[in-house]
């Protein structure tokens, strides 16, 4: 890589101090979190709403329009917005609550990441904001009207961005130094007659101050100075000046709670959190304090945005306290920034040569690193409520997260979501760091490592899941994650980091041992992990107790099980370069694999196979309490999560082994019923290599073949999560008089299994898509071109393994690629993003994608694992980079 200035930045600290300690980590929703819900019933969703949370002083952290915090999320800045039609300023993003959305929910907003460094030296979003009054009471109206078969109402619907009666808002931010942070809002009228626009940067503090702790008891303050500048005083972060230029006035009150309209009890202060907001809309100073101090603080600016034209106003938030003129240099850090933000991403997309796939892959890493948030959550004091609250707590009738009582968190977490999942998702969270690697590999090396750090997982070594129940089981791929970070930074910084490797090794030891303890009902290495992210997929929630009672053998467990040994065995063969000790490791983890893929060839007791012979296909098999299994023959992502399985270990690796090579040719020789479970192994595949995996020949030829038709799975936009089989004839399972049914769904989920706008009855998911690409990749380096396959099945072309792969790469890149008519498939459903020049260059990370069409669905901010597609741009342009050399020569 390029030594650029911000590449300098990166490797200056690994940590998320320095220049990375003012950044995005403020969430876009607070409210109608767990954290916040301090309700008897447990009522999340309702206990602190939109409407709200404009007067309810938070707990646990805070959230904002465009805004940043420092990393513990101490000193927050944000901005509000008033069209003077609103009945209230723009302070925070709206969106329903879960039971709100007829498919979960549901951010009703429209806003964009369009550029971010990794040490966030240049940021750049956009709000776009109605000029009419907002429709909060129509989008929650007419989605309550709606049902599970009708798609969501959105903003556009409601035809406020009619005739572009919008401002499109631009938020940029500079760095001129780790501390010295200069902000830029520009405000585009897109309408044809000038409007007006009150904008309002606030400053405040998160409240730490009012919950009964004597280490908290410190109340900052906010002091200001005529109408340019605003003192910060903070005794942790020290002494900081917001300088605003040509503020109209100061507007300054407390981040306290206002009791008389949240609980009926006179307020303790006059000049509650929702004392700018009752000013700007009623224009009464009864609510502000015109001493000019507070922990809450804005500028007013009073605008008037001509017809087709623009207003612009600038900022500074600096430790520099003595400047006297501090926006002498404004202009001239802005363009130096933005210059070296450029210069960051022509060296990091040198392999990308198409400039639409370049301006996708740069938003979605806009996205990936916009979506940091501070996460703070301490579930003991959670759970007992605090010594002092501005509400009587009457304890909770079901303790969420009881079990979790040692966890503390209080960091920069990578989210999946930051309005729609303003919480880390830890198996989310693994798929992000592939992404974040390309961009700082330190801190996608971090995130792997705090989420296994002892006050995050369980003393029985489970990680936690997400912080509506941290008890349940996401799939097992921080092993995969880890690897994949550890290539990528070596590749990119030329040494591998083992250190890394082996600290994030011992964790993860315990975690497969929990695996191992907890999730094999019969112990014999087939694994029933319930849930495991994919929600609604199956028969039944496979989280609760199952309606025939019994217990379930899952297809899906038992792969990722084998997938994770072979992560663990490549990483201790990787650490045994260095410490040899670690081969006994290796061992241990070539030997659990083994008997993983015996149990997959055929179980004990019934004898049931998760194989079915007649469809050659995988499937979860059910014991009922009377001693009998069954097939649940769903042809889904559940039977080809057995692919993943997939290692290779070449010959120079093992030379420098020897005691693993010494072993594993013992196991092999003295256990020949493990031995022929390993494909090949004396037959030296591509480069003298050996392949470690649970597909064999003709297993994995067969669900190639039924993987890679389309008239099943494959989509012209990916692989989907169930075979397109099951819409003409779904499944059907009978208990207890009812139908239990699984459909072929292409797009928002019929089941209210795990509610929500979540659905893996036939959409397109990019981290499973990813892990299909990188898994076939694998085979392709044992295989290499010997090895074909017919792709599409049944359409006679011919080709390899790694051409299959880029195949389905391609199209998940083609959702959003322009196609032959100039259509982008992620906006099926909107002519304005296809042809509006004001929308046309927007792209949105959807959370998954319609099976049929490739138009977005879920959360529309979902940077995490969609960011992935970023990879995929890489992947395949390096690709055809390759094939174009090849051909020239």
């Amino acid at each position: 890589m390029k030594d650029t200035a911000e590449r300098k930045r990166i490797h200056a600290r690994a940590d998320n101090k320095g220049w990375k300690k003012w950044g995005p980590y403020l969430a876009e929703r607070q409210w109608g979190t767990v954290r916040e819900d301090y309700s008897y019933w447990g009522d999340s969703w309702g206990f602190i709403s939109h409407e709200l949370s404009r007067s309810y002083a938070y707990r646990w952290g805070e959230d904002g329009i465009g805004g940043i915090s420092d990393n513990k999320g101490h000193v927050c800045l944000a901005f509000a917005f008033w069209n003077h039609h609103d009945p209230i300023i723009k302070e925070r993003l709206f969106g329903l609550t879960g039971p709100e959305g007829n498919h979960g929910e549901d951010v009703k907003e429209l806003y964009y990441y369009l550029d971010s460094t990794p040490t966030h030296s240049y940021m750049k979003l956009l709000y776009k904001y109605p000029q009419q009054a907002f429709p909060y009471a129509k989008l929650s109206e007419e989605n309550r009207k709606r049902n599970r078969l009708q798609p969501e109402y959105e903003i556009l619907d409601t035809g406020v961005f009619n005739d572009n009666r919008y401002f499109d808002i631009y938020i940029e931010y500079a760095k001129a130094d780790e501390n010295d942070l200069l902000v830029k809002i520009t405000a585009h009228n897109r309408y044809t007659k000038e409007a007006p626009l009150t904008i309002l940067p606030t400053l405040w503090f998160r409240n730490t101050w009012s919950w009964g702790y004597e280490q908290f008891n410190y109340k900052p303050i906010l002091n200001g100075i005529a109408n340019r500048q605003i003192d910060v005083n903070h005794r942790l972060l020290g002494r900081y000046k917001f300088y605003l230029d040509g503020a109209d006035e100061l507007i300054f009150c407390e981040n306290e709670t206002n009791t008389e309209k949240m609980f009926g009890k006179p307020n303790a202060i006059p000049y509650t959190k929702d004392g700018i907001n009752n000013y700007i809309v009623t224009g009464k100073k009864q609510y502000i304090n015109r001493n000019q101090i507070g922990s809450k603080a804005a500028g007013h600016y009073k605008k008037i945005v001509p017809a087709g034209g623009s207003v612009e106003i600038r900022l500074r938030f600096s430790n520099q306290t003595h400047l006297t003129n501090a926006f002498e240099d404004f202009d001239e850090i802005f363009e130096q920034r933005k210059a070296e933000a450029d210069e960051f991403y022509d060296d990091l997309q040198k392999n990308v040569t198409d400039p639409e796939l370049r301006t996708v892959q740069r938003q979605a890493f806009a996205g990936m690193l916009w979506n940091k948030q501070f996460f703070y959550y301490n579930v003991n004091e959670w759970l007992k409520g605090d010594p002092k609250m501005p509400f009587e707590f009457k304890g909770r009738a079901y303790p969420r997260n009881l079990t979790w009582k040692h966890m503390y968190t209080a960091n920069i977490l990578s989210m999946p979501d930051k309005w729609e999942y303003p919480w880390f998702a830890a198996w989310d969270l693994a798929f992000h760091t592939v992404t974040l690697a390309r961009l700082d590999p330190y801190f996608a090396k971090r995130q792997l490592a705090v989420v296994l750090r002892e006050y995050y997982m369980h003393p029985n070594g489970q990680l936690p899941a997400y912080e509506w129940n941290f008890s349940d089981v996401n799939p097992p791929v921080h092993a995969w994650a880890t690897w994949k970070v550890y290539e990528i930074d070596r590749e990119m910084n030329g040494q591998g980091d083992v250190a890394f490797l082996e600290r994030v090794f011992h964790k993860l030891l315990l975690n497969f041992t929990w695996w191992v303890n907890r999730k094999d009902a019969e112990g014999n290495n087939v694994f029933s992990g319930g849930f495991l992210g994919l929600d609604n997929i199956g028969v039944f929630d496979r989280s609760a107790e199952l309606p025939t009672g019994g217990y379930l053998e899952q297809a899906d467990g038992t792969g990722w099980m084998a997938m994770y040994t072979l992560n663990m065995l490549r990483i201790a063969c990787e650490i045994s370069l260095v410490r040899p000790a670690y081969q006994d490791m290796a061992s241990k983890f070539f030997e659990h694999f083994l008997h993983i893929a015996a149990a997959m060839k055929s179980l004990g007791g019934d004898k049931i196979s998760l194989w079915d012979e007649e469809d050659q296909f995988y499937y979860d098999v059910l014991h009922t309490p009377d001693k009998k299994g069954m097939l649940l023959k769903v042809r889904s992502m559940v039977g080809l999560i057995p692919l993943f399985a997939v290692e290779i270990l070449d010959d120079d690796l093992l030379e420098k082994l020897p005691d693993f090579k010494r072993r594993v040719e013992w196991v092999l020789t003295n256990r020949p019923d493990l031995a022929s479970l390993v494909s090949r192994w004396h037959e030296p595949g591509k480069g003298e290599s050996h392949l470690l995996a649970l597909l064999r020949g003709h297993r994995m030829k067969m669900l190639l073949k039924r993987m890679f038709d389309e008239t099943e799975f494959l989509s012209d936009y990916g692989i989907r999560a169930l075979s397109k089989f099951h819409e003409k004839h779904p499944y059907e399972f009978y208990v207890n008089g009812e139908v239990l049914r699984v459909k072929y769904t292409p797009a928002e989920s019929e089941s209210s299994i795990f509610g929500g706008n979540s659905n893996w009855r036939g959409p397109i998911w990019f981290p499973l898509n990813f892990l299909i690409v990188d898994s076939l990749l694998k085979f392709y380096n044992y295989y290499g071109d010997d090895y074909e396959i017919e792709y599409p099945t049944n359409s006679g072309n011919v080709m390899t393994v790694r051409e299959a792969a880029m195949c389905v790469a391609e199209r998940l890149i083609n959702i959003f690629r322009r196609d032959a008519n100039g259509n982008i498939p992620v906006y099926t459903s909107s002519k304005l993003f296809q042809e509006d020049e004001h929308f046309k260059d927007l792209y949105l990370f959807y959370e998954y994608f319609n099976g049929d069409n490739g138009d977005g669905l879920g959360a529309s901010h979902q940077m995490g694992w969609t960011g992935l597609v970023a990879d995929l741009i890489e992947i395949t342009s390096v690709h055809k980079q390759k094939m174009s050399e090849l051909s020239a020569h």
